[in-house]
This record gives C-alpha cells, structure tokens and sequence, in this order.
C-alpha cells in the first residue's frame, strides 16, 4: 500500500511541476505518459489533449494515437471498445477511426500503464514493453475540438 501511495505522489508532484508546461487543466501526451510511469499500476486521472496523428483498429477496438508510430514510447493510446465505436459512430456520422485522425481532441479518463506482449509463431514470448492507454467507456469522454481552441 505505502509503495503505491509513494507513486501516486509522485505521479501528482510530476504533474504539479510540469503544470507550468502546459495549459491549465490539460495534460499533453509525454507528461501523461512520464505521471503514469510514476503512479503504475495506479492510473492517472486528467484531460489530456493531442492532435491525432494515427489511427488504428485491433479487435474491433479503435485506437487513436498522439505519435505516428504507437510504439512509441512517448505515444498516448486512446483505446476506444466496440461498444462506444458504435455510440460514437451514430454520435458522429462517421467511423471514429476516420472522424479522429487529424483532429485535435480532449479526453477525459485515466491514463494508465499496459504491459504489451511480443508474439512469436502466433506464441507469447518473455518480451513485452509498455504503452500508456486512456480507455474511453463512454463517448461522452471525448470531444474533438473545434480549430478556434486547439494549441
């Protein structure tokens, strides 16, 4: 307990230092990723706003990445579900996986810490790395915003 209480303080002193980097109440992509490190395997809450630069589909999920390669390691991974693929495709009048990419957006959720798998021979390996993911439960949380408003 106390070691998860430790990085959730840091994760909140981290994010109190770089408030001065960023426009209040938004959380940029590498400050969401460096708070989320630092409070792993707690999450961390904010708004976090980026220009979406790729898209992809995994699953029937869509992600909508701030980085062009989600691989990165400074990439934010929006993991939207089928469920609100669909929500957000009626909301929106367009598959969410084209209506995003480009479009700056402000995402409301937690920012967390996954642990990703390499496959071998369709076989897990020993190897894995770490994505920093905001899975939207609700299409609610996110907004693409209108050009008068993006950074």
């Amino acid at each position: 307990m106390s070691r998860s209480l430790s990085s959730l303080t840091w994760a909140l002193i981290l994010l109190a230092a770089m408030s001065g980097c960023q426009t209040a109440g938004r959380i940029s992509p590498e400050q969401a990723v460096m708070a989320a490190a630092a409070a792993a395997p707690a999450g961390v809450d904010g708004v976090f706003t980026f220009t979406v630069q790729a898209t992809g589909e995994d699953k029937g999920y869509v992600y909508l990445n701030s980085q062009a390669d989600y691989r990165d390691q400074r990439n934010l991974s929006v993991e939207i579900p089928p469920a609100v693929r669909r929500e957000l495709w009626r909301k929106f009048g367009a598959d969410p996986i084209d209506y995003f990419k480009g479009k700056t957006i402000r995402v409301i959720g937690t920012a967390q810490r996954v642990k990703i798998w390499f496959n071998f021979g369709g076989y897990r390996t020993e190897k894995y790395y770490y994505q920093t993911h905001v899975m939207v439960r609700d299409a609610d949380q996110i907004t693409a915003l209108p050009k008068s408003v993006r950074r």
